[in-house]
């Protein structure tokens, strides 16, 4: 978390939560979801504005965790912004760049993960499980994904995608917590 964060958490701990304002694609690009975009429809159905500027898209990915529930959000200064998730809190991009496999997510592209499980829904959507949790292959790299299959890097097994918030301890529409239900 940057240092300006944690200061401003210390000087406005008590600042109310935001949800519905940002959602995350299975691609891993970022949406802003305005009032007016989501009475247009639901995520991802309708996804909102794009957000495209570096900066911001590296502070937010900076500033991205999980609270106790599974809720993923955005670190805003003193103010939570709950994170709507099309499939997983993370996006895996994979590459295998000179006979070497890689694995990392898409807010911490420094980071290479070790991957534990693999996972394909009912959809033949490929997850995977590391130890920061559990995301998708970006649509974009699976051809090498599938060279990790093939060469018995990984060995998916099915699981439906229904069952995946729960058993990974993730929640796709966070809510305030009065109104959270189940994951």
């Amino acid at each position: 978390m940057d240092e300006i964060v944690k200061a401003a958490l210390k000087k406005w701990p008590s600042v109310p939560h935001c949800y519905d304002w940002l959602a995350l694609d299975a691609r891993g690009q970022w949406f802003m979801r305005d009032e007016r975009i989501r009475r247009a429809g639901a995520f991802p159905q309708v996804k909102g504005s794009m957000i495209r500027h570096e900066k911001l898209l590296e502070f937010i990915q900076r500033n991205y965790e999980h609270d106790e529930h599974g809720c993923w959000f955005f670190q805003n200064g003193p103010q939570r912004v709950y994170v709507e998730l099309e499939a997983a809190p993370l996006v895996w991009r994979v590459s295998w760049p000179h006979d070497r496999l890689t694995v990392r997510s898409h807010a911490d592209a420094h980071t290479e993960q070790v991957v534990q499980a693999a996972w394909l829904d009912e959809h033949g959507r490929l997850f995977l499980q590391a130890e920061c949790g559990l995301g998708i292959v970006h649509s974009q790299d699976m051809l090498d994904a599938s060279r990790a299959i093939e060469q018995g890097v990984w060995a998916p097994r099915e699981l439906a995608f229904e069952a995946m918030p729960q058993r990974f301890g993730y929640v796709l529409k966070p809510a305030p917590q009065a109104d959270r239900t189940a994951r």
